[in-house]
């Protein structure tokens, strides 16, 4: 028996491109529908979090993180873990990929699959709100599904918003964060923020806003105008609009309904604008289905690369 491919994050990333995850999204999601679990296991202020995912034709997925605050103060990461890839037709190990890589090309990915279909095809300036390792992902993604934007950044340190600029040549940083997004014609947004930092009066026709961020239910980057100017979207029912605060506040306080929410990557030919005038809002999500999706698209480019 060969040995199990151990894949880790540089030598992965090497092999990859964002237009081609984005065609193994769509591909994804043209088979059944995935079953997905979730586990959580304590120690302390030490967590265990296992996502697991079994897509029909396309094999289990089960995606391991260990969060552990106190190895800052060891000079190690934080949050650590690997994804084990199984076969769909025999259950046995393919592959251990990179916790990091699965996790950065799924979240950045998500978004630009989503953009490609609620963008306008001729956008071509791109605001990202956030200057943290996400943040980086998402110009690396967009710049890949958007070739020849202009990108800027806002954060509410300008200091990490001009050190996020200087790593990629060209990108313009923002002091007044409402003129930024009046400015754009894509807004990508990936905060830690509990409190929308995004208005709905701030939108213009013809925008797309692309939010990341909150995956709690105290969470929410956009405030209730911008959910009701918008036609939203979202990757999965399943994995939003009962656990992430961006849609969960504001359907308990009555300002929007689940019924709102116009179509999930399930429902591809919903999924698309309409109009370019209209203002449409993807919440991304993630969920085990996605880092299935991710994992298998980074296992088949390591085989095609061996």
């Amino acid at each position: 028996m060969s040995a199990v491919p151990v894949i880790p994050f540089a030598e992965g990333e090497a092999r990859l491109d964002w237009r081609a995850l984005c065609d193994a999204f769509a591909d994804g999601h043209r088979r059944p529908k995935a079953e997905v679990a979730d586990s959580f296991l304590y120690r302390g202020e030490d967590t265990l979090l296992s996502r697991a995912a079994w897509i029909d034709g396309l094999g289990i997925a089960v995606k391991s993180a260990t969060i552990f605050p106190g190895n800052a103060a060891r000079d190690l990461a934080s949050v650590n873990g690997g994804v084990s890839l199984y076969a769909d037709d025999t259950g046995l190990l393919e592959a251990i990929v990179d916790f990091h890589l699965v996790t950065k090309w799924k979240t950045a990915g998500d978004s630009l699959f989503a953009a490609r279909r609620l963008a306008r095809p001729d956008a071509r300036e791109i605001l990202i709100v956030g200057a943290g390792t996400v943040a980086r992902s998402l110009r690396e993604a967009y710049g890949a599904g958007f070739p020849g934007a202009r990108f800027t950044v806002w954060n509410r340190s300008r200091a990490r918003a001009e050190e996020m600029a200087a790593a990629f040549p060209g990108m313009a940083v923002a002091d007044d964060l409402e003129a930024a997004v009046a400015g754009a014609d894509i807004v990508t947004c990936a905060t830690m923020s509990t409190e929308p930092v995004i208005r709905g009066a701030w939108l213009r026709p013809g925008q797309h806003l692309d939010l990341i961020g909150a995956f709690r239910r105290d969470m929410r980057e956009a405030d209730d105008d911008a959910l009701s100017r918008a036609r939203v979207f979202v990757d999965s029912r399943a994995t939003t609009v009962g656990h992430i605060g961006e849609l969960l506040i504001p359907i308990a306080s009555g300002a929007f309904a689940e019924e709102d929410i116009v179509a999930d990557f399930y429902q591809p030919d919903a999924f698309a604008r309409k109009g370019a005038e209209e203002i449409t809002l993807f919440k991304n999500g993630g969920g085990a289905h996605l880092d299935l999706m991710t994992a298998r698209y980074i296992l088949s480019r390591w085989q095609a690369a061996a």
